[in-house]
């Protein structure tokens, strides 16, 4: 019963152990952050270059905020995050999108947006962080 009891315990601590690592990359703050300055502080964004080399395709009008689809890549050599904001949301960020090496930096996802707002994209790559914006009028409330 001790062997069956220790060898539980093991499996159980083999399978909670990616749960902490996953917390330990979870940016709370940022997450809950309600000003966009206040996430870019979380995130130790402190100057930002606009690029180019940041493609965002999202419609330039969401029929309804509840979903609206963006697609985001990278074209910045060694990019290592991406995240997405809406300033306008009550909590601006929406997703901070984590690279490791060789991964190509290319992320479709679905958001919502609370009222007409622009989408921002900050990328990290190495110690700079690159950013583009794309104005989205929505035409419905997404969320509350």
């Amino acid at each position: 019963m001790q062997r069956r009891s220790f060898l539980l315990g093991m499996l159980t601590l083999i399978a909670l152990a990616p749960l902490k690592l996953w917390a330990a990359l979870w940016n709370k703050p940022a997450f809950e952050a309600v000003k966009i300055n206040d996430v870019s502080k979380y995130l130790n964004i402190n100057a930002e270059i606009s690029s180019q080399d940041i493609v965002i395709i999202a419609p330039d009008r969401a029929e309804n905020g509840a979903i609206v689809q963006v697609e985001v890549q990278s074209k910045i050599e060694n990019t290592e995050a991406i995240a997405i904001l809406v300033e306008h949301n009550p909590t601006p960020l929406i997703a901070n999108f984590m690279f490791s090496n060789g991964a190509e930096p290319f992320v479709i996802t679905r958001i919502k947006m609370a009222e007409t707002s622009d989408l921002k994209v900050v990328v990290k790559a190495g110690t700079q962080y690159f950013t583009r914006s794309k104005n989205i009028t929505v035409l419905e409330n997404g969320c509350g």
